[in-house]
């Protein structure tokens, strides 16, 4: 494939400077020096912090979790706070609670109930919050700047019998997520998160320290988000050893089998185990409990300048075929995405695949289904490892702009795919599952600009925008900037961002000035317009010893291209074109190729930048 060829841009002038548009509460973060111009966090910039001591108590099949939690929330910003939001997300569950899909019976559950609550030690009255999945509390007294609240909550809520992203798994399994009362995110643009949950888009959490305490009867083992902190104290001596030796070996160990459950001697044999979990830093908690999932672990360096391990885990059923593959597919995700892209090491000790049902994310764990194809079971495993960096590492708002974890993520998902299935395969199977559905599909919400908040969209729109449409807008940068560069810039970006709470403009400017180039026109063709892509060979000039191939970008995207020029002996030529070639003309384009030999025909091919309209994308000589 020859890549470097003579490119001349017919252009209306140069390409001119632009400006991205920007909201007016965004546009005031950086006025008052929250954030800045050059895409750092600004000298002012400021994030609130909690700490959350939880405990939990589960006795399946029973579905209710009791739970106790004490917060002490930290406000950083500049304002006095009357006032705090909670995110009560489970009151998604009840009937008639807003969601954009119908919920079965066996989803319905009379949602989350506070039993007491207090501040700074007072009780104080909690009036049901209903439908809502938030709810505003006025303070009895004021927080000030740099000061301190401390709130506590008990409280209980029915696990829902049919599984989602949360829920019962079978009758003594459950995984449980969003399932503590917590203080929402109070930013530097938004002010306080009140979006409504609908089970759609996803999340947006501050990072706190948490400590979580899990009740459980004897025989029920806990996986959770964190490290366990009292695994002598709840595992039998084979058990305690057996995961101690996973945290540092290559092996895969089989730490519970099905045998070792049957014999209700793998947990300390006391009436209720009290399992201790820490993490500090993450973004949220999430936890499975069961008396018959089995558990394999094993570890694998994610830093090799350091030498650090990551322990990587599974909790299934012992008639899963594909999840005794798991740890196997969980170490080659974090190796890879350590050591390629996002090319940042595995930045937690440990991740946990539960086989469920969610095919989701969550902090240190993920929660998949099992299937019958190894080669899907992988894919799935490591897309949602892969969101480790993207939202979790990096503070994502994904209830607005959830391209920028999905987006990401999807990006990476296509690049590990052509190491475990190759570059032909990978293409083929990205092509189908991320951008058929769009490229192909004329209709009016398949191109709404990426950047249109998620919160205000639903169904093909959302999920086109998230995933597949801003996948391929990252991989066409990827392809304008040149790998080193992209991944020079990707590791500014995630350098300055992580364990904060970057939005879009943060990474276009961190984009811009890593590279040391202005790219606000590639940002406003890919994230601000109503492109797509659709390319059309407009006319072909040849001569003995040059062919001139001219390109109308009718759909407007600035996405590669490989022009094929096949010669009258039968022999081929493919010439590749980077984003580049539209830069000063994004309309249209004229490519000058040196040859030797006689064309016979011209073709146009986009690979994953598929071609909505391919009919024009040929050219026979006559």
């Amino acid at each position: 494939m020859r890549l470097v060829v003579f490119v001349c841009l017919i252009a209306f002038g140069t390409a001119q400077a632009q400006s991205l548009y920007m909201p007016r509460n965004v546009k005031k973060a950086y006025q008052k020096g929250t954030r800045s111009m050059d895409g750092k966090p600004g000298n002012k910039y400021w994030q609130n912090f909690a700490r959350y001591a939880i405990t939990v108590s589960a006795t399946p099949p029973n579905r209710t979790i009791q739970g106790t939690e004490e917060i002490t929330y930290i406000n950083n910003s500049p304002d006095t706070l009357t006032t705090l939001i909670y995110k009560l997300i489970l009151n998604s569950h009840k009937a008639g609670a807003i969601r954009q899909a119908p919920a079965s019976e066996d989803y319905l559950t009379s949602g989350i109930h506070i039993d007491k609550y207090a501040e700074n030690g007072a009780a104080k009255p909690w009036r049901d919050a209903g439908l809502a999945t938030s709810k505003q509390v006025v303070l009895n007294k004021p927080l000030m700047p740099r000061d301190s609240v401390k709130l506590s909550f008990d409280w209980h809520y029915d696990v829902s019998v049919e599984s989602g992203r949360e829920g019962a798994l079978d009758s003594t399994t459950f995984f449980l997520a969003y399932f503590y009362p917590r203080v929402a995110v109070y930013d530097d643009y938004y002010g306080w998160d009140r979006t409504t949950f609908t089970e759609a888009q996803e999340f947006y959490n501050d990072f706190n320290d948490y400590t979580l305490t899990v009740n459980v009867p004897k025989d029920y083992i806990v996986w959770g988000t964190g490290d366990l902190q009292n695994a002598s104290d709840v595992l039998q001596p084979t058990y305690a050893k057996r995961l101690r030796e996973s945290l540092q070996t290559d092996e895969l160990i089989h730490v519970a089998t099905l045998a070792d459950l049957t014999t209700k001697q793998v947990t300390t044999q006391q009436a209720v185990n009290s399992w201790k979990w820490k993490a500090s830093n993450v973004s949220d908690m999430a936890l499975c409990i069961s008396n018959h999932y089995v558990w394999d672990a094993s570890s694998v360096v994610v830093d090799k300048k350091t030498n650090r391990r990551a322990s990587v885990q599974a909790a299934f059923l012992d008639n899963a075929n594909d999840f005794h593959q798991m740890v196997g597919f969980g170490r080659h995700s974090l190796d890879w995405f350590s050591n390629n892209l996002p090319g940042i090491p595995y930045p937690y000790s440990k991740t946990t695949i539960v086989q469920g049902f969610a095919d989701m994310e969550y902090p240190m764990m993920v929660n998949d289904g099992t299937t019958t194809d190894l080669n899907f079971s992988r894919f799935v495993a490591e897309h949602e490892i892969a969101h480790t960096w993207f939202p979790f590492y990096m503070g994502i708002n994904e209830t607005r702009y959830g391209f920028m974890d999905e987006g990401w993520t999807t990006a990476f998902e296509y690049l590990i795919s052509q190491t475990d299935l190759g570059k032909e395969q990978a293409t083929k199977n990205f092509q189908q599952f991320r951008v058929a559905s769009w490229s192909k599909d004329p209709s009016a919400e398949q191109d709404l600009p990426i950047i249109t908040p998620a919160n205000v969209l639903s169904g093909a729109a959302m999920g086109n925008n998230e995933y597949g449409k801003a996948a391929i807008g990252y991989l066409a940068l990827r392809e304008l900037l040149g790998e080193a560069e992209f991944k020079k810039c990707l590791h500014e970006f995630i350098n300055r961002w992580h364990g904060k709470h970057p939005n879009p403009w943060d990474m276009f400017y961190s984009f811009n000035s890593a590279s040391g180039k202005d790219l606000n026109w590639f940002w406003n063709n890919w994230f601000f317009s109503n492109n797509y892509i659709d390319f059309a060979i407009q006319r072909v000039e040849t001569s003995p010893t040059l062919c001139t191939i001219m390109i109308q970008n009718i759909g407007g995207y600035v996405a590669p291209v490989d022009i094929i020029l096949t010669f009258t002996d039968g022999t081929s030529e493919t010439v590749h074109q980077t984003p580049i070639l539209w830069q000063a003309n994004q309309k249209q384009a004229a490519v000058k190729i040196p040859v030797k030999k006689k064309i016979q025909s011209v073709a146009l091919e986009g690979g994953i930048f598929m071609d909505a309209d391919e009919r024009n994308n040929s050219w026979k000589a006559k």
